[in-house]
Parts: structure tokens; sequence; C-alpha cells
């Protein structure tokens, strides 16, 4: 007997605050004004899930707005999902980049530049953590909600780093190479963990369903 438990990632709503600067642990807002990313995404989720965010408040304001689509399409009054706060689905912290502009970051690594992200995923910031290090914190977080919602629909709204993080762990790569996926702000990645109903069994298998799909796209519909 196998149980599939669903994880349902969205990455954040845009943050337009930050100047062109890196933020990562920066606590900024979101843009939330864009009600059509919501209501796609309200068509699409399931319900009675379990909500899970970080602890940065762009992803309150996220899942804020997707329940209130939500409610909006149901007749109910607009209200926040109950959350689970987890940390350990942060973003990666930048340590000492964080603030500066990519140009500035670059002059700092005597010009050095990646084609995805900021810097190689061994490479820990001065005060930061290694993109290898997310990969590690989300897992270790990944499995112990797979453990305590076994069997259940999981909506994690959560970061770019943190759904990348999210992959390599589920296809069994290299964090290098998890950084070429494209995780666009609101688009839904959808991971299925297929296990044991007994609980602390740590075995199983990942299939991933569908990765960084946009809320307007006819496929939500």
């Amino acid at each position: 007997m196998t149980t599939v438990t669903r994880w349902w990632w969205i990455r954040h709503a845009p943050v337009t605050c930050h100047g062109g600067r890196i933020y990562g642990h920066d606590d900024l807002a979101a843009d939330c004004s864009d009600a059509a990313l919501f209501t796609g995404l309200a068509t699409a989720l399931p319900a009675d899930a379990v909500w899970v965010a970080s602890q940065l408040k762009r992803t309150h304001q996220t899942a804020e707005a997707i329940g209130a689509a939500i409610r909006a399409a149901n007749g109910l009054d607009p209200k926040l999902p109950a959350l689970v706060i987890e940390p350990g689905l942060a973003e990666q912290h930048f340590g000492e980049w964080q603030g500066l502009t990519v140009e500035e970051l670059r002059a700092r690594r005597d010009g050095a530049w990646h084609r995805f992200w900021l810097a190689p995923a061994h490479e820990a910031p001065p005060g930061g953590e290694s993109f290898e290090q997310v990969v590690a914190r989300v897992a270790d977080t990944v499995d112990r909600l797979t453990d305590a919602y076994r069997g259940r629909d999981i909506v994690a709204v959560a970061h770019g780093g943190s759904i990348r993080a999210a992959l390599a762990m589920a296809l069994g790569i290299e964090a290098e190479r998890a950084l070429a996926f494209s995780i666009d702000n609101c688009s839904l990645t959808r991971l299925d963990h297929i296990g044991t109903p007994d609980p602390g069994a740590t075995h199983g298998s990942w299939r991933v369903t569908t990765v960084n799909l946009h809320p307007k796209a006819p496929l939500l519909h």
C-alpha cells in the first residue's frame, strides 16, 4: 500500500521595493495587486490542504491573497489560511551580499559571474549560506513535514531558492544543476511523494508533476 503526499509549491508574489538590490533574508513586502494571479491559483489548489510558509512576510502576504481568492470563489469571507511557519523553507541567506546590487557583488568577487545565480552552489557568502546548504535544510524540512502530514496536500508558499532546492531533492541531482530551473513569482510547482502510510518511514520516491506553471496558464483552469 502506498500513500501520496502532494506538495504544491508557490513562489511568493513579486517584490518591487528592493531597488535592484539583493535581498535574500531581508523581510521585504510583496506586491499582491494583480488579482488575476491569485484567482488562477485559487482554481488550481486543493481544498483542505495544510498551508506552510517561511518566516518572511512576503510569503504570508501571498498566502493571504491566495486564501482571499479561494474564499471569494466559494462565497466565503476572506480569511488568511492557518499557516505553519517554517524557517527551513526561507530563501538563501546571502550574508554580507544582501543590500548590494549585482554589479557591486560582481566587483567584490573580482568580476566573477554565474549564469543563473549569484554564485556557484558550493560558495557561501560571508556571514551567509551556500545554495548547497539551502538544499540540505529544505530537504530536512520537507522530510519532517511529509512525515507529519503523510497523505495530505501541502501548499508551500516559499521562494525561488527554496523551490529549486526542493527540485534538487526530488530529482536527486546536484545543487548546481538545480540552479538552472526558472521559478517565476506566483508560479506553481508540484512534487508528489510516494511512500508508505507508516509514520516515521523515511523511504519513498518523488514524482515531479509540474514545474513553474504560470497561474494564468490554461492548464490551471
